[in-house]
């Protein structure tokens, strides 16, 4: 056996990382619906941790665009591969589907779609227009790609007036070609600034720690997050999917999470969501009432 899998097997998962199975009802009528509609969430095909916690609650991530991906992050368990053209059906699917849970907030995602001319742009236009026209009441946040860099493509999601314009800096900036060697932290605190000037959304990020950063470098991301217009912030540990991942160098205490929680606000964030088990759609909706959404 591979001297990375039986690091991966051995690994023993500090106690404040251990969740519960999925059991109530409302888990089971989702991946129900779900498979009904063949529509992807980003929390199977990214093997959330909290699925669980939210399917029971109800909320549930939709990703748009396929379930392929044209970038092989080294911490991200959504595909590689084929792929297939946009469904021009899927906005109309998860409008559709969105009636159906009968929710107040729903976060949107999508793989990376550097092989299409417009990035997907279209498409998440179509995805946040008939949501609007099916859910009317529905509070929406857009988790969008970099569309690398490409502010125009990025002001086109904006302008779809998304409540919430969501996109994460992942890791810190000396890590970005080891972690996500087909992304720049140029390109993502781009993507943010533009939504920042484009006006009418809040601004969210997130990091993942535990991957090698050093304290001064998380305070520094939070500080470039900060000048870049963000106003949300979510911190979690970085969790290996499988043994082809690239490896968790520490298991972040919680203690530390409550620190840079703290010193996150102080620096200008409204609100930083951090703690072990957190992911960007983690409670979305009460980060972004948090940071005033009405």
């Amino acid at each position: 056996m591979p001297d990375s899998a039986k690091n991966y097997q051995h690994k023993r998962l500090p106690h404040w990382l251990k969740t519960r199975l999925p059991r109530a009802r409302k888990f089971f009528q989702l991946k129900s619906l779900l498979k009904e509609t063949g529509l992807n969430t980003v929390c199977e095909s990214a093997s959330c941790p909290n699925i669980g916690t939210c399917w029971d609650a109800g909320t549930l991530t939709f990703m748009i665009l396929g379930e392929t991906c044209t970038r092989a992050c080294r911490f991200c368990d959504v595909p590689t591969g084929h792929l297939s053209c946009p469904d021009p059906d899927e906005p109309d699917r998860v409008a559709l589907s969105l009636s159906r849970l009968d929710l107040k907030f729903a976060v949107i995602t999508s793989v990376d779609r550097d092989d299409l001319p417009d990035g997907g742009a279209g498409h998440w236009v179509e995805t946040v227009a008939a949501i609007r026209n099916r859910c009317p009441e529905i509070k929406v946040e857009a988790l969008i790609p970099d569309f690398q860099g490409n502010t125009g493509l990025i002001r086109q999601v904006c302008e779809a007036r998304p409540d919430v314009l969501a996109h994460n800096l992942e890791t810190v900036e000396s890590l970005q070609r080891q972690v996500r060697p087909q992304c720049r932290y140029e390109w993502s605190l781009r993507t943010l600034q533009t939504a920042a000037k484009t006006g009418g959304v809040i601004v969210k990020s997130g990091l993942m720690l535990g991957l090698g950063e050093k304290r001064q470098e998380v305070v520094q991301a939070m500080s470039d997050l900060v000048d870049a217009g963000c106003q949300i912030l979510s911190l979690g540990q970085y969790l290996r999917p499988t043994p082809a991942h690239i490896e968790v160098v520490e298991f972040i205490h919680p203690d530390r999470f409550v620190e840079y929680k703290e010193i996150g606000e102080s620096l200008g964030l409204k609100h930083v969501e951090a703690g072990p088990l957190v992911r960007s759609s983690y409670l979305a909706d009460q980060q972004a009432q948090a940071a005033g959404l009405s």
